[in-house]
């Protein structure tokens, strides 16, 4: 509560608390310093955490990583694709991402990203011919048309890898995010619906790419026993790829593993949460919040709406400042100094290409954290402010 008895801006980066069915198995650890996820010969925490995540997504296979960019990279590196080849990727996503396609010695091409957040279904057929992978961000949680995104893929035979980092708990025509493609990736960073601190996981149904995953993650001398259902792949692979040591640890394992039972709460809260101030933001003329395409069920953990009309730079610099004054930071993603959003800023790829309609839609979208634990007090708290520097830059 603020000194004037009115209630304080809500603060928007804060995770939940970790439940208290993890202390005990912290403690434990703690005392045996057992951390190393292939100590014990069965059942470590990281194993347990995988076999979980694999049931509630509905894979066959699971494997945990130090973070969502190590399960690209190592996705990529799985497909046994030549150097240099032309990855598809959204030019709206996270640094990250492009990142990952670099390291595993390929190039990214950017896609076109359209104001709904989505991929350019035009600009993806065009630049689809002499791909040779696709890597779809689900970025923010907005997932583009992935019946058509597949069906071109599928039947110019080019795998595709979902970055789902973002869409924990999303489904598609009732099918989980992160399945519909070969492989699919998520992010356990502080920001997301299920808080490591930083973790990530990938999930396949094919025995040969988990098997060159886990070797790849570090699964030395034999480590790859410990992966039960499909050691004749491990056999053929084991030291014929390079270790690249991306582990998750078992503390990682326990904390994440404990909020899984949370996720179904955790997600019909966040839609809730985003679905309400999407409505209240919608009633202004200057402000639109893209919404879901009809297969999507989404699982929403932050905010992104657009500034419609003739803004300018100035005025849309002026509501993020009129915002900030009221305790809201919001940004802006094309007028955010250094943004990792921004493709323009991703000046490790050279010469980045003209994307007009990326360009022109980060130059007005903007993003907002919206956890799933606000109340609906704070979400009116949080679109006021929004509304009343709307009003104060463009007036009623």
């Amino acid at each position: 509560m603020a000194p004037d008895g009115q209630m304080a801006f809500p603060n928007v980066y804060d995770a939940e608390p970790i439940p208290e069915a993890a202390r005990a198995e912290i403690e434990r650890l703690l005392l045996s310093g057992d951390l190393f996820r292939y100590t014990a010969p069965k059942d470590a925490p990281v194993s347990l955490l995988e076999r979980d995540f694999a049931e509630i997504l509905g894979a066959r296979y699971a494997l945990a990583v130090a973070s969502c960019s190590a399960a690209l990279f190592l996705s990529l590196r799985a497909l046994d694709l030549p150097r240099g080849a032309r990855v598809l990727i959204p030019a709206f996503t996270f640094a990250a991402v492009p990142s990952a396609v670099v390291h595993a010695d390929c190039t990214p091409v950017l896609v076109e990203v359209g104001d709904d957040l989505r991929i350019d279904l035009a600009d993806f057929e065009a630049k689809l011919p002499g791909a040779d992978a696709v890597l779809i961000s689900h970025m923010r949680g907005h997932t583009s048309d992935m019946d058509r995104i597949m069906a071109l893929a599928d039947a110019a035979g080019i795998p595709v890898i979902e970055d789902a980092a973002h869409s924990l708990g999303t489904t598609w025509s009732g099918r989980n995010i992160g399945t519909l493609g070969k492989i699919g990736c998520f992010s356990f960073q502080s920001y997301k619906l299920i808080n490591g601190g930083e973790g990530g996981i990938l999930i396949t149904d094919d025995p040969e790419i988990a098997a060159k995953c886990v070797i790849m993650s570090g699964a030395y001398e034999e480590n790859w026993k410990k992966h039960p259902g499909f050691q004749n792949s491990f056999c053929e692979w084991q030291n014929r790829l390079p270790l690249y040591n991306t582990r998750m640890q078992n503390l990682s394992a326990v904390v994440i593993r404990a909020q899984l039972p949370e996720l179904d709460r955790r997600v019909k809260d966040g839609l809730a949460n985003h679905d309400y101030v999407a409505a209240l933001l919608n009633q202004s003329a200057y402000l639109a919040v893209p919404p879901a395409l009809p297969q999507e069920s989404r699982a929403p953990d932050s905010l992104q709406f657009n500034l419609v009309g003739d803004w300018t730079d100035e005025q849309a610099r002026k509501f993020q400042a009129e915002a900030k004054a009221r305790g809201c930071t919001v940004q802006v993603f094309g007028l955010s100094d250094g943004n990792a959003r921004a493709f323009w800023n991703w000046q490790f790829l050279g010469e980045t290409p003209d994307l007009p309609k990326t360009r022109a839609m980060l130059m007005r979208a903007c993003d907002l954290r919206l956890p799933a634990r606000l109340t609906r007090d704070e979400l009116d708290i949080i679109a006021t402010a929004l509304l009343a520097a709307v009003k104060a830059v463009r007036g009623a």
